[in-house]
């Protein structure tokens, strides 16, 4: 039986991932789901951790990394009581303490970590040191520098404490480059007790909304119906898909006309109106043919007050656009 060939498809899809498994074997399969000719994740979540996980299909691969700088929220339950070895359930526990602390205590502990702050990251994550993710060091047992990172806590809320078990649910919010069981091993150290995660599910990315949110389960169901009606399921499924605009939906925006557009989508770099009044550095920018009442997005751009250089750009835009100018350029033949 031939197999079936690769398709061009593009957008983001917003997974509810399930636990057990990793980002990358997650985004691999829904690569195959798709048959995708090109995927990527937006930001690993550990095997541990569930929730949204933002999967880009074809073009959204382009901007894929402006998701792994967005801001994220996290349900967290933490166990006070002990350390381990990789900040979480998973590891191996090398310390364990008594629990003396009061929720009052706790309470204010917490209100420490809020804000900015320097966080160094865990010998666990996937950061790496010549070369080599920090994790391959850490299962050998050994310890590489790392530097502070800043990071921003935005939230840092106690939900629910159970004085029996030492559980504590909290919800954070965070800036990019956060890692959740760092901030968790930390708290633990300044109570004097110690403290590791549980469990661990991502609620927010960005701004997108976690109704969209899909699990392979709803997936399988989707492309079962399908099969049962003699169809395959892609236009199903294709509909699950979010715009590939939405993963940079927090840059500004800019329109072209579609002269400057067709320029643009060249490699050329332009003079247009200033946007960025009070400063001479290069900004990051959404690109639009149009204007606000209707556009076509082609891609991202940096700025800088009144020069637009592009950056990362939408493969298909340039031959519609060509298309949609010789089709004006026709009409006008056709009117004179």
């Amino acid at each position: 039986m031939p197999r079936r060939s690769k398709r061009d498809v593009n957008g983001v899809l917003l997974l509810n991932k399930p636990l057990g498994i990793t980002s990358n074997d997650a985004m691999i399969r829904i690569r195959g789901i798709f048959h995708a000719q090109k995927a990527g994740h937006t930001g690993a979540l550990d095997p541990l951790a569930t929730g949204m996980l933002p999967i880009c299909l074809g073009e959204a691969t382009k901007f894929s990394q402006y998701l792994l700088d967005a801001d994220k929220s996290y349900d967290v339950t933490a166990q006070f009581g002990a350390r381990t070895t990789t900040s979480d359930s998973e590891g191996e526990i090398i310390k364990e303490s008594n629990v003396r602390f009061t929720i009052d205590e706790l309470k204010d502990a917490i209100t420490k970590f809020t804000g900015s702050q320097k966080q160094v990251p865990s010998m666990y994550s996937a950061l790496k040191y010549e070369g080599k993710p920090l994790y391959e060091y850490a299962r050998k047992g050994i310890t590489v520098p790392r530097e502070a990172r800043d990071i921003v806590i935005y939230k840092f809320v106690l939900n629910e404490y159970d004085a029996t078990t030492h559980q504590a649910k909290m919800s954070v919010s965070c800036s990019k480059g956060t890692y959740i069981r760092s901030l968790i091993d930390d708290l633990g150290e300044y109570l004097g007790c110690g403290a590791y995660v549980a469990k661990l599910d991502r609620v927010q990315v960005a701004n997108y909304p976690q109704e969209r949110m899909v699990s392979f389960e709803d997936l399988d169901k989707i492309a079962e119906e399908a099969h049962k009606q003699g169809f395959t399921a892609f236009d199903a499924l294709d509909k699950l898909l979010l715009p590939v605009d939405t993963a940079v939906s927090n840059l500004p925006i800019i329109y072209l006309d579609e002269i400057e557009a067709n320029r643009v989508l060249l490699g050329q770099r332009i003079k247009v109106r200033p946007v960025n009044m009070l400063s001479t550095d290069l900004q990051p920018i959404r690109i639009y043919v149009g204007n606000e009442a209707k556009s076509q997005f082609i891609g991202v751009g940096e700025i800088a007050y009144d020069h637009l250089a592009p950056k990362r750009l939408i493969t298909q835009a340039r031959f519609n656009l060509i298309s949609n100018l010789e089709s004006n350029q026709n009409n006008s033949e056709e009117i004179f």
